[in-house]
């Protein structure tokens, strides 16, 4: 019988690509990890990883038995959540990832009416980039992530997760002074731009926005918040992207022109785990939160 333990660990190696990485997420040591999918190649019967000095690689085998296993664990998930489901009050932890925008506009309002509507249930919220939320939510230390894509930067499906929509954005450029309504990007192909940090969609999402008017940013400046964003561009430092979220006191002196690409948010958790009471409750107030006043419509 295969161990779902050695199973996982297996799993995140597909997605991780590294032993150590696997070991750090988790919380094993690297020799721990090593040790376990060793055993699981014994439970297997074939050989799983090809080792090459001190790096590894899945075997076509290794791959098949990571699909059967995002079944397993979506399998578990769902009967935890039968479980949970048997129980007359919604208590425990609920665990929130979310970026900085939609947890200042999306989740806020959602946060004050779980509160009120379940007080025995614990909420604790973590600041995390997208990028990042599909490793958190498989590794368990996050129940529900918001996340969100561009147009011009689709996020890639994960097997091991469920997403759905959540909200709709305009994505602006913001200037110092007024561009043509016709092109605005191209006629700021000789400024200074700024962009997040890079590896981050925002970051991607500038570069590929210019690169789709036939230029290359030359970015001079790089800040993940988007307040200093604004700042930066009121003080004449450069142009920037910035989502309609993040518009939530603009400075009075710069220009916000609509580009014709979006930013969609999602919402994001472990397949099987809809109908978990935390995790639908949660699910019921984000998409309340987003018709609310509270966030503009779009």
């Amino acid at each position: 019988m295969l161990d779902v333990r050695r199973l996982r660990l297996l799993r995140e190696l597909a997605h991780r690509g590294t032993i150590a990485a696997v070991a750090e997420a988790l919380s094993y040591t690297p020799s721990a990890v090593s040790q376990q999918l060793t055993a699981l190649e014994r439970e297997a019967g074939v050989p799983l990883l090809e080792r090459t000095g001190r790096r590894v690689a899945l075997t076509p085998a290794a791959h098949l038995l990571v699909g059967h296993t995002e079944t397993i664990l979506a399998a578990l998930e769902h009967a935890d959540a039968e479980l949970a489901c048997a129980r007359t009050d919604l208590v425990g932890t609920l665990r929130i990832g979310a970026f900085p925008t939609a947890a200042r506009r999306l989740l806020s309002p959602a946060l004050v009416s779980l509160s009120t509507d379940h007080p025995r249930l614990e909420l604790t919220v973590t600041e995390i980039d997208p990028a990042d939320a599909g490793d958190a939510l498989r590794a368990g230390t996050l129940d529900v992530a918001l996340t969100h894509d561009y147009d011009l930067v689709p996020a890639d499906a994960d097997p091991a997760l469920h997403t759905e929509p959540l909200y709709s954005e305009t994505v602006y450029l913001a200037t110092p002074s007024p561009v043509p309504a016709t092109d605005p990007l191209r006629a700021h192909r000789d400024s200074p731009w700024i962009a997040g940090t890079s590896g981050t969609l925002c970051h991607t999402m500038t570069i590929r926005a210019c690169q789709a008017t036939g230029f290359t940013p030359h970015i001079r400046h790089h800040a993940d918040d988007f307040d200093t964003v604004l700042a930066l561009v009121a003080a004449g430092a450069g142009t920037a992207i910035v989502p309609g979220l993040a518009l939530y006191a603009p400075p009075d002196d710069i220009t916000l022109t609509p580009l014709t690409t979006r930013r969609r948010s999602h919402l994001a958790y472990r397949n099987g785990t809809a109908g978990r009471p935390a995790v639908h409750a949660a699910r019921i107030a984000l998409h309340a939160a987003v018709a609310g006043p509270a966030v503009p419509s779009d």
